[in-house]
């Protein structure tokens, strides 16, 4: 661990600028082998807080800034966390009309999350003023993350800032390459890492958890954390070596507690009716029971406290909060009657959707999650236009949450954070398991369409997408459950509960989801409320997640479809792929794409080339397909002297008929070799557009193709001569394109 501070620098500086930036500061680490500097004084001045980090070549702007006041008439914390991709940091100009930056990137979305989640539950619980984290990317090192970059400025910023806080947090991200643990790998060793692990923590412990790893174990894992933990430690010296030197003094704020008082009274007059209330396993009921409840406490306390029905969301929320955590914590009871490690009743389907590619409904008690697969070519996969090398995407997981799926009455939105969060979280999962381009060259997209939500719809999400992949054919590795471990914590006491519900989320402290084979996990996301966990309470969440995600792979996925089908949906695209010279692909083309457009309208085919030579054909009929790859071949394959082509004729010459056996493939059948006896016009054997069978015999030192129907009549079809001819064919010197006689010699064959 290398860090220290100094004072401006970069070269001399004027006696003005040195005025001007009299407050910049530089103080430096090493990280990972590379220097990471954090620069303060100097940029975005007006924030309560801010800092330019700069990880190698990577540079992100990070500022805190908050209100002077509270926002009135909520009862929640209203931060925003915006990582801001900016495309001059890879040096591109944004695609688009516009030609600027647009809405954020899926990336960038899910980038902010991951930082939001460490730094959310470390602000005061009361805290009702807006704070705002922008995260503005400026320079990307691709060796450099400037994800993890910018979760250390957003703590920096926050730490010297005067906005409340009882961070700093820092974090990593770990790679397993060739067995061993890698602080931030470089790009050359993410590609070949079993692990994308990012941890986030304090100094004591560990707040954030997000992983997508090739199927590593329990152990593997909990290492992995448990090593990113100890450079998050020494991060944190680091980050507190500069709040002690330039740190802010905590601005003092309204409080938004709840007034205690009024709380006390409520809760002794409906106690016993929200506990009879909470009491059941149906969401619905549970709902219908509060109606009666809140009406109650409106009539009993509004002359005493006018304001209590604009407030009644909040004070429902910590009554059966207070009551649900007491169960749990005391009485080992949950909810809706389950043991602490009990899997709610399950359900499993397939095939629900006969049009679709493949389809799988999973239920898990109220929750019921919809996945419907579909196929397409390698042309329909997504490309992405963001600040990371990964321009193109085969695998596709969207998440869809409406309204009806939790009995609520609202308009269908765009996808917000959350749907594009769980959607990812799911692709991440699955990931790991899919066939290779190789194995399988198609673009693959999942739809979870959530049909009923009573808690861990992104778990449902996995299982279902399993179910409709297997049931669309694709050959995927392994099938993937996900489950949720949840977390009660009072004190030193604790309890961890595995498959938690719509209400142990709210009101418990931790969501642990992990996806896996039972081989090992494939994706890990953490969401926290309390300060931290333990590696005790790791243990225990990886132990009892491992248990449940292999019962629900044996007892319920498996005996509804035990492998990937063999054979496609007849409604999916067919796809083939051949292997040809690199230096063919512009025949395969053709002159203004005129050559592949017409093998995709005969033959009703899509064609994909890589830069490679390989070839994707695909289409709904395989005779199609099988067709488009033949044609494909002749006109990758130079033609073979002695074998044998079904062409069309496409000019009449007075010296012979052109043919041609390939699209943009041409070959002469000279006049004396049309037929088996001696011809005396070519309109007196073909006529353009006739199909024929020529023999290749010979290709000259121009690669001029000379072909012949006469031996093909012979040795085909059996015809017996009537004539003879000199053997060696013979091309004229060149075409006459005004079909013209020409003297004698143009009538005998090239030799």
């Amino acid at each position: 661990m290398i860090f220290a501070s100094r004072v401006a620098g970069g070269g001399v500086k004027t006696e003005e600028e040195k005025s001007m930036f009299e407050n910049y500061r530089v103080f430096e680490y090493e990280l990972a082998g590379r220097p990471l500097k954090i620069e303060t004084g100097k940029l975005a001045g007006l924030a309560n807080g801010s800092c330019l980090v700069r990880y190698g070549d990577t540079a992100i702007l990070a500022t805190a800034t908050a209100n002077a006041k509270p926002r009135e008439g909520i009862d929640f914390l209203p931060l925003s966390v915006d990582f801001e991709e900016r495309q001059y940091s890879v040096g591109k100009i944004p695609g688009g009309y516009f030609r600027r930056e647009g809405k954020p990137s899926e990336k960038a979305i899910l980038t902010s999350r991951v930082i939001d989640r460490p730094i959310r539950p470390l602000f005061p619980k009361d805290l009702r003023n807006d704070v705002s984290l922008n995260l503005t990317v400026m320079s990307v090192d691709n060796d450099c993350s400037p994800e993890i970059s910018a979760m250390l400025g957003a703590s920096i910023a926050l730490s010297i800032s005067d906005i409340p806080w009882n961070g700093p947090i820092a974090g990593v991200f770990v790679g397993l390459v060739d067995g061993e643990y890698v602080i931030n790998p470089t790009a050359a060793q993410r590609e070949k890492s079993r692990l994308e692990l990012t941890v986030a923590g304090t100094a004591e412990k560990v707040v954030m958890i997000e992983a997508g790893a090739k199927e590593v174990s329990d152990d593997e894992m909990y290492d992995g954390i448990m090593l990113a933990h100890e450079e998050i430690k020494k991060l944190i010296v680091f980050i507190n070596s500069i709040v002690s030197e330039i740190g802010k003094p905590k601005f003092g704020y309204q409080s938004g507690e709840f007034d205690h008082e009024m709380f006390d009274k409520v809760f002794d007059f409906c106690e016993k009716d929200v506990m009879f209330a909470l009491d059941t396993p149906d969401k619905t009921v549970r709902d219908e029971r509060m109606v009666p409840i809140k009406d109650a406490i409106v009539e009993r306390f509004s002359g005493e406290y006018p304001d209590i029905d604009s407030r009644m969301e909040e004070l429902i929320y910590k009554i059966q909060k207070k009551i649900v955590r007491r169960w749990l914590i005391n009485d080992k009871k949950r909810v809706d009657g389950r043991r602490m490690d009990e899997i709610r009743p399950l359900a499993a389907e397939v095939d629900l959707l006969p049009r679709a590619h493949g389809s799988g409904l999973f239920t898990r008690g109220q929750t019921q999650v919809l996945t419907v697969a579909t196929l397409g070519t390698l042309g329909d996969q997504q490309m992405l236009d963001g600040i990371d090398e990964e321009e193109s995407k085969r695998y596709m997981h969207h998440y869809n949450m409406p309204g009806y799926s939790t009995g609520e009455a609202k308009p269908v939105r765009s996808p917000g954070r959350r749907e594009i969060g769980h959607g990812a979280l799911a692709e991440r999962s699955l990931v790991p398991v899919l066939p290779s381009v190789e194995e399988f060259p198609y673009a693959i997209r999942c739809v979870s369409e959530v049909l009923s939500s009573n808690g861990s719809t992104s778990q449902a999400s996995v299982c279902g997408s399993t179910l409709a992949l297997m049931a669309a054919g694709v050959p995927i590795k392994a099938p993937v459950a996900g489950i949720s471990c949840g977390l009660i914590t009072e004190g030193d006491r604790w309890m961890t509960m595995v498959d938690i519900q719509g209400l142990e989320d709210f009101y418990g402290d931790m969501d642990f989801k992990v996806a896996g084979t039972k081989k090992g996990i494939t994706a890990i996301q953490m969401d926290l409320k309390v300060h931290g966990l333990t590696p005790e309470i790791i243990k225990e969440a990886f132990a009892k997640t491992h248990k449940a995600r292999n019962y629900i792979l044996d007892e319920i996925m498996l005996p509804v479809i035990s492998e990937p089908r063999k054979q496609l949906s007849p409604y999916a695209p067919k796809m083939l792929t051949l292997q040809i010279d690199p230096d063919k692909i512009g025949d395969v083309i053709g002159k203004g794409g005129k050559v592949i457009q017409e093998i995709q309208n005969t033959y009703d085919v899509k064609i994909n080339i890589e830069e490679d030579g390989r070839v994707f054909i695909s289409g709904i009929d395989m005779d199609k397909c099988n067709g488009a790859v033949e044609v494909v071949k002749l006109i990758a394959t130079d033609p073979e002297v002695g074998a044998f082509y079904n062409g069309v004729v496409t000019r009449l010459m007075s010296f012979g008929a052109f043919v041609e056996i390939a699209p943009g493939k041409e070959g002469l059948v000279h006049i004396s070799r049309l037929d088996v006896k001696r011809t005396e016009r070519v309109e007196d054997v073909v006529n353009v557009g006739d199909s024929v069978v020529v023999k290749c015999i010979e290709i000259d030192d121009q690669g001029r193709i000379n072909l012949s129907r006469r031996d093909a009549l012979i040795e085909l079809e059996g015809m017996t001569p009537e004539n003879e001819i000199d053997d060696t064919p013979r091309r004229p010197r060149r075409d006459d394109h005004r079909g013209h006689d020409r003297d004698r010699r143009d009538r005998r064959p090239r030799r």
